[in-house]
């Protein structure tokens, strides 16, 4: 087990990678109360070969009253590729949406970009959302990407681009920031729901992370550097992890 610390990989990545891991973390510490979340250690930081070049994958990942965990990611292939992925997983006694976000480039270029509060509860955001995210200025980018195939779990106010100018990479930075800053100030107010709330509420996270799991990219990416075996485990316990059942 390496002790290279997740900083260390950071300042190694492109500079909007590590803007955008600064603006996340700094939104967490300000609005949530954060503890640490029980990750398994070897899951913690991983050294791999992916095509000759070395892949190193480093996680945080924390939980708070409202969130069962929020996980940061960051990646690197050797010189050719970073990506940062982040995930906040509601708990299901609140109904909100889930934060997703990921940002992959490579040799100083972003090919993607994407940031979304995603329905759970019966496929619709919250009314608050949609009155605090209707009210942001529209945000202007040459190039807009489609959606894969089972994106119908994302928001109509999701953002998924190619930033190609340094401004729209502080758009897409300002965006990022602003549902961040939604999210978790409607998250601290928000309160538990019913018990049959709580199911539907379940099943649409079950639904969300059944349907990232799908990222074919991804799994490739794992299975070619560590095996099959252990980026299904990797997707399932650290990626999208299925919520369980609770009981109150």
């Amino acid at each position: 087990m390496s002790t290279t610390s997740t900083l260390s990989l950071r300042e190694q990545q492109n500079p909007l990678i590590r803007q955008l891991a600064d603006c996340i973390e700094a939104a967490w510490h300000k609005y949530l109360d954060l503890s640490l979340y029980d990750l398994p250690a070897e899951l913690g930081y991983v050294e791999g070969k992916l095509e000759g070049e070395k892949l190193t994958i480093e996680n945080r990942c924390y939980q708070t009253p409202q969130f069962r965990k929020i996980h940061l990611e960051l990646a690197k292939v050797g010189p050719v590729l970073d990506i940062l992925h982040c995930v906040m997983f509601p708990r299901p006694e609140y109904d909100l949406p889930m934060f997703g976000c990921d940002l992959v480039g490579g040799r100083g270029q972003m090919s993607a970009a994407i940031v979304d509060l995603s329905p759970v509860n019966t496929g619709y955001l919250p009314s608050s959302y949609i009155n605090s995210l209707s009210a942001l200025q529209p945000l202007e980018f040459s190039q807009p990407r489609a959606l894969p195939e089972w994106g119908d779990i994302f928001s109509e106010y999701c953002t998924f681009v190619r930033p190609s100018t340094p401004e729209e990479e502080n758009f897409f930075l300002q965006r990022v920031q602003e549902f961040l800053e939604i999210h978790c100030s409607l998250a601290i107010a928000s309160q538990p729901v019913s018990p049959e709330q709580m199911q539907q509420i379940l099943a649409g996270q079950r639904n969300y992370c059944t349907k990232q799991q799908k990222n074919d990219k991804t799994r490739r990416v794992l299975e070619k550097a560590f095996g099959t075996d252990w980026a299904e485990h990797y997707m399932n316990t650290v990626l999208f992890d299925l919520p369980q059942e609770v009981s109150r």
